[in-house]
């Protein structure tokens, strides 16, 4: 089993590192800004904030030790109060943004017109698992009594990424947060064939590019001088 899961494991990274070197013009968001800027601007920012910070509250959760916080003097019970209210606003601003992306998708007729199948489970998969994760937090810490998921979860996600997973540590957790794993893991295996696969990478080049050059074809251009950086240029 276990090698069987080294060799899944390298074919994951491998989809990646392949889709990256021959099919760059793939590796794209495909934005669709030009089609319809005004709901992008509001679902964008909300989305992208809420999904960043929900980011940084599972690497506390799952990839922190219990005992790192505990040494650093982080109470549990201040460790559970930040981490329900950021998670629940995170969680919030994540789900709010997602629906009006997705209500721009369906209703403006060109963004769905360039909407692909893949789109379209790729929109599906991360919603339920978002979906999933906002329940999870809501029914088990606010409604329900809490649940510290940093005695079972925790374990378990590293006994996965070691590729010796102990399910037996996720037999009592709360039927949402399997859920909520169970949804994460099939988005995490369609992610390389998906346009999620742009924020593994950052815009670094944009830093170093050359001037685009743009010539006129008016032999009167005005006879007010050019701003800095518009100089004419010699005919080709």
């Amino acid at each position: 089993m276990k090698a069987k899961g080294d060799r899944n494991d390298g074919g994951h990274h491998g989809r990646h590192v392949w889709r990256y070197r021959y099919n760059k013009f793939g590796w794209t968001t495909r934005s669709s800004q030009m089609y319809e800027s005004r709901l992008l601007r509001i679902g964008s920012p909300l989305f992208h904030f809420g999904i960043l910070v929900v980011a940084l509250g599972h690497v506390g959760g799952l990839v922190i030790p219990k005992t790192w916080t505990e040494a650093a003097g982080v109470s549990e019970h201040t460790y559970h109060l930040t981490a329900v209210v950021l998670g629940t606003i995170a969680g919030i601003c994540t789900v709010a943004g997602l629906a009006i992306l997705i209500y721009r998708r369906r209703t403006v007729g060109p963004v769905f017109t360039a909407t692909t199948r893949n789109d379209k489970l790729m929109y599906a998969l991360l919603a339920l698992t978002i979906a999933l994760g906002l329940a999870a937090t809501v029914v088990a810490n606010i409604v329900g009594g809490g649940y510290d998921y940093r005695t079972t979860i925790s374990p378990w996600f590293w006994s996965v990424f070691y590729l010796q997973p102990e399910g037996e540590l996720m037999a009592g957790a709360p039927i949402l947060f399997k859920l909520h794993a169970l949804s994460a893991l099939v988005l995490f295996s369609v992610w390389p064939f998906t346009r999620l696969v742009h924020m593994l990478t950052a815009p670094v080049g944009y830093l170093t590019r050359p001037y685009i050059v743009y010539r006129s074809r008016d032999d009167q251009r005005g006879s007010r001088p050019p701003r800095r950086g518009w100089e004419p240029a010699g005919r080709l």
